[in-house]
């Protein structure tokens, strides 16, 4: 990785230009990272799209949607817990809230009852929490089978895997026996996701020229839209646009809205 990542290292502060697309990028080992890529698209084909058709062809809509809601309540104390860690006390009544209704009379989250009655889902992450800390997101990381993350947000979902999530800790201290059941769980996560998120893609890279910086492009806009909740963004973030170089994405605004509508407002 520092071998790779010195293939792309910063450029000479006598280069504004590049220095600016440099910061923007923030991807000092895209070389790795667009290799990793390259694997994950085989094992797209050759594995995940061909499990993802048959879900699809077994499980109607309604069924996947219901799915999509039972994944939602099961990762919903996660949420809960950095809901609190951030301050949102609001925000954390609102996840509390969908847990009962939806975890009662929602059939253990097979329905979401809590969107019907003015509780809207959303979701936290440990990466979100430290962002809210101010720590900074670090180097552009794609993941096989996981996708596009940041040194920030892949410390965050290991935390949430083994330490937060009150499931998994439960199972991990107390409940040897049922281990077992946490690759099911993250098994069934991954199918959602994709899910729900396939259309969007695949229409992002249709529409590329360069679907890895495109992609990059999208989660990094996605990932401050929520750790902002959907605030606007700062102006001064307008401003700095202005003087670094646009990646292809913000071409096409319509896919990300898109993509962010599947992961926001999929229920």
């Amino acid at each position: 990785m520092a071998s790779l990542s010195a293939c792309a290292s910063r450029p000479p502060a006598s280069d504004p230009f590049a220095v600016a697309a440099y910061e923007e990028a923030r991807d000092p080992l895209e070389p790795l990272n667009r290799t990793l890529l390259k694997t994950d698209q085989a094992l797209d084909s050759t594995l995940v799209r061909p499990i993802l058709e048959g879900y699809r062809l077994i499980v109607p809509y309604r069924g996947r949607k219901s799915v999509n809601n039972f994944m939602n309540n099961i990762r919903a104390p996660i949420t809960l817990i950095h809901d609190v860690l951030q301050g949102e006390a609001e925000r954390a009544s609102t996840t509390l809230g969908r847990i009962i209704v939806n975890t009662t009379m929602g059939f253990f989250g097979l329905f979401d009852v809590g969107e019907k009655i003015g509780l809207p889902h959303h979701s936290e992450d440990f990466g979100q929490t430290m962002a809210v800390w101010g720590a900074a997101e670090g180097p552009y990381v794609y993941v096989p089978l996981l996708g596009p993350s940041n040194f920030r947000d892949g410390l965050g979902f290991l935390a949430d895997a083994f330490l937060i999530d009150p499931m998994g800790w439960y199972i991990g201290n107390y409940r040897n026996d049922l281990k077992w059941a946490q690759w099911p769980k993250f098994g069934l996560l991954a199918l959602t996701i994709k899910d729900t998120t396939v259309d969007a893609t695949d229409e992002l890279e249709a529409s590329s020229l360069d679907y890895y910086s495109a992609l990059r492009s999208a989660y990094r806009q996605i990932r401050a839209n929520d750790i902002r909740n959907g605030a606007p963004a700062p102006l001064e973030d307008f401003d700095d646009m202005s003087s670094t170089t646009v990646a292809p994405f913000n071409t096409t605004p319509s896919i990300l809205a898109k993509i962010t509508d599947m992961f926001l407002s999929y229920n």
